[in-house]
Parts: structure tokens; sequence; C-alpha cells
């Protein structure tokens, strides 16, 4: 593990996050947000470990601009903008949740809560499980829900989701122990009372990653995946960072051949089951035996 690596690409994710904590989005459009947050990561001397989730209300997790993206964000949304920076495949995730409204203030509240009173807890040796009792007990004591089936997760170099899993709520049963200096993302999902605190796969895919290199023997389709990999290697990727490259017609359908050889994987957008407002909070953090480095503070 490379925690200079580490701690760079937690100090870029962290000043990129609070910069668009403060910034008034209303007005901005999906694509202007994604394109400047990941070009203030590169000016920075990070890459963008995924590109950038700008997930609005009842959409929990995964959405990304698609290229030329024309939505607008209006006055009463939740935007969630997650963040990842990677230096030499060490990765930073963190998240923010910005919106307008005084009336979910408190759900936004409840997630930053919650991911603060996880965070302290966080030494090496504790249990995911309790990490999850923590994350429910602060969101419900605010009158709300966590998202049951989604929760955060350990980080190896050049992979986001590296196998074990930190629930947002109690789970009963076996549960791993937090290891020192390795890497860990924690991210409470809170949504309304009325609310299913579940979320399902929506239709809309935007965000892909390589599953397979093996040549298809489609000679446009090969050169593409060639291309991906040699630019994103096993970390997701968006159209919008093709396009320098190919015409989106052509981009899509190319991946669409990839995706039904099994090549690439479409990640869906994930929605709160009764499309209910959701916030978000995440930091990553590395425990060692005697303390616990967040390195997105």
């Amino acid at each position: 593990m490379n925690f200079e690596c580490y701690l760079q690409a937690g100090k870029i994710a962290a000043q990129v996050r609070e910069g668009a904590r403060r910034k008034y989005y209303v007005g901005s459009t999906l694509f202007e947000i994604c394109e400047s947050v990941e070009a203030q990561i590169r000016s920075m001397n990070g890459q963008p470990a995924f590109p950038v989730n700008t997930s609005l209300n009842e959409i929990a997790a995964h959405y990304t601009a698609e290229p030329n993206d024309a939505t607008v964000v209006k006055e009463g949304d939740v935007l969630k903008i997650d963040i990842g920076v990677h230096v030499d495949g060490y990765i930073a995730d963190t998240a923010v949740t910005v919106c307008y409204d005084a009336k979910y203030e408190s759900l936004v509240k409840a997630a930053e809560t919650a991911l603060g009173e996880a965070v302290r807890m966080a030494r090496a040796n504790t249990k995911a499980s309790d990490i999850g009792r923590v994350i429910e007990g602060t969101i419900v004591k605010f009158g709300f829900r966590p998202i049951q089936n989604l929760s955060g997760h350990s980080l190896k170099q050049y992979t986001i989701h590296a196998g074990k899993s930190i629930p947002n709520i109690w789970t009963i049963g076996s549960s791993f122990t937090l290891l020192a200096n390795e890497a860990y993302a924690i991210e409470p999902f809170v949504t309304t009372k009325d609310g299913q605190g579940v979320v399902h796969e929506g239709k809309t895919r935007n965000i892909f990653g390589i599953t397979s290199r093996k040549p298809i023997k489609d000679k446009e389709a090969d050169n593409l995946l060639e291309l991906m990999w040699t630019r994103f290697r096993t970390l997701p990727f968006a159209l919008r960072w093709l396009t320098d490259k190919y015409e989106e017609k052509d981009l899509r359908r190319l991946v669409d051949i990839l995706a039904k050889k099994r090549n690439v994987h479409a990640y869906p957008i994930l929605v709160e089951g009764r499309g209910k407002i959701v916030a978000q909070a995440e930091h990553t953090l590395i425990p060692t035996d005697s303390v616990v480095n967040v390195i997105t503070l």
C-alpha cells in the first residue's frame, strides 16, 4: 500500500468536494458540473477514479452526465456529488449532498452526522456491523431511513469496490473487522421516513467498466477496447471521456457491441424504491492500530 499516494488523492478529493459544497449549481447542467469537477481533479495532478456522479433527488447513485447532457439543476433539487480521485491507482472516494431548499436540510444533516459518528469509531478491529448499527441509529434519531442495500466498501489499488462491504444498517450474523492499513469508504445514504429504504436498478446506464480484454474479432470494437484499457484499466469511465477520439453515435454502437459480448459492464443508476429523495455523505479512511486516518477530511 502506498500511503503517500492515498494521502495525496485524499487531499485533492477533499478540496474538490469542499469547492462543490460551496458552489451554487442551480441553472448549471450536469454536463458542466461533471466536466468542471473532473477538470479540477486533473489540474491538481490527480485523475478521476470514476466519472463524477451527479445523482438528483430519488436517484441515489451511479448517474453521470451523458455527452452534452442538458439536464439542469433546479431550485428544489437535491444533488449528490460523488467524487473519486486516484494517484497511481490509489483511490480516495468522497461525496457531498448539495441542495438549496431548507426542507431538505435535516436530511442532508442526517447523512453528514451519521458519517461523522461512523468515522469516529472506525478503528482497526472495529466490526463493520457495529459501524452499520451506529449509522442506522443516527439516521433513525433524525427521523429518517437508511438505504439498506447500499454500503461502504474496501478500496484497493485500481479497485473501487474491493470485496468488503460496510453496511448502513445493523446486520446480524458474521461481520468482518477493519484491518489496519487497509482503505475503506464509509457512505451513509438517507431517505425520508416514507421511503422504501431500498434502491432498485433504473433503466439508465451511463457508467461503464471493462470486464474482459479478450478480442471479439470486430476490429473497430477491439480498437476501442484497447483505448479504454490504456486510459482507464479496471476503473469505471463515461462516454464523455472518449468523445475526443470517437463520434458519440459510433461510441454508443461500439460500447453496445462490447457490452453484449460481456467485455464491458454498464452500471445502472440506483433509484429509491418509492421515488423518495436521497442524501449521501462519504469519507475514505485508513485505520491503524492506534488512530484512524480520514484522508478526505
